[in-house]
């Protein structure tokens, strides 16, 4: 596989400190820019997905109660990475396949603390949007439980993997994988084929969602949608924007707010950490929700397609 000669390494080196301390003067970020435009597409695309995964390993070093957002901002970085290799395909060759898999993976050992925290936002934009007097309380009151979870679970997160050095690691070996792919050889016809395939694959799972309206199907819809949208702000961000995707970014924001009202059902079950009563009137408020968004939902997509 091709290696990143000293020149790429330092060039994107730079890129990365510039963008991580806002320091560059104008001069150099124009003459950074004017290098990084003379530069292969591919390479480019392989300089995005390099400093995603430079941001995920600083974020997952974030101490104390900025664990939560570090993981956070990590996940986002990983399925952006994975984004952008998915441009190249086949074209990246069979160890593309490996990293994307070790990626993914990190990714899910992630959700358990990301979901953690995810509860309490949901529980905080909900309180910012709903001011009743018979609401509040319930959504105080099951807020503070949530609030509780989350710092146990990142006490045992700290336990099992102290400043989650074992996954940084990890990560380390990924980065230093990914940036031995071919990415060099990547010709247009690749990442506009991968585009036409993501906005395809959107378009069926929102028409097979609205048909369904099965969980399962919805959160397929909203993982499509984002990752055509990571797939557009790799391209962009490699001077590559004439072949972005054009999508409605409203309408994945709104996926990711339902998504989050299946994340609160998920806690009412049995082994919900809420109280019984609290359990079954959050549980009554958040289908309520969900249905009322999945219905605006359903409702755009039909009229986008008109």
């Amino acid at each position: 596989m091709q290696q990143a000669s000293a020149s790429e390494e330092g060039a994107e080196a730079g890129s990365r400190s510039a963008a991580a301390h806002g320091v560059a003067g104008e001069g150099a970020a124009q003459a950074a820019a004017v290098e990084d435009s003379e530069r292969p597409p591919g390479l480019r695309l392989r300089g995005f997905a390099s400093r995603e995964l430079d941001l995920a390993l600083d974020a997952l070093g974030w101490r104390g109660n900025r664990i939560h957002s570090g993981v956070h901002l990590a996940r986002k970085s990983l399925r952006r990475a994975r984004a952008t290799l998915a441009l190249g395909g086949a074209a990246l060759g069979p160890g593309a396949a490996l990293i994307d898999r070790e990626l993914r993976r990190l990714n899910r050992d992630l959700s358990g603390l990301r979901d953690a925290h995810a509860l309490v936002e949901t529980f905080d934009r909900l309180l910012r949007s709903h001011t009743q007097a018979d609401i509040r309380p319930l959504l105080l009151r099951t807020r503070r439980r949530a609030a509780a979870g989350r710092a146990a679970a990142a006490r045992q997160a700290r336990t099992e993997d102290p400043d989650l050095g074992a996954r940084r690691s990890l990560l380390r070996v990924l980065r230093a994988g990914l940036r031995a792919l071919p990415w060099a050889d990547l010709q247009p016809e690749h990442w506009r084929e991968a585009v036409a395939a993501s906005l395809m694959r959107v378009a069926q799972t929102g028409a097979r969602d609205r048909r369904s309206g099965s969980d399962e199907d919805w959160h397929d819809w909203r993982r499509r949608a984002r990752r055509l949208s990571q797939q557009q702000r790799a391209l962009k961000a490699a001077k590559l924007g004439r072949d972005a995707p054009k999508f409605d970014k409203h309408q994945i924001e709104r996926l990711g707010e339902a998504q989050d009202l299946n994340l609160l059902l998920d806690h009412c079950g049995k082994r919900s950490p809420f109280g019984k009563p609290d359990r079954a009137a959050l549980k009554r408020f958040a289908e309520t929700e969900l249905a009322r968004q999945r219905e605006r939902i359903a409702v755009d997509g039909e009229r986008a397609e008109d």
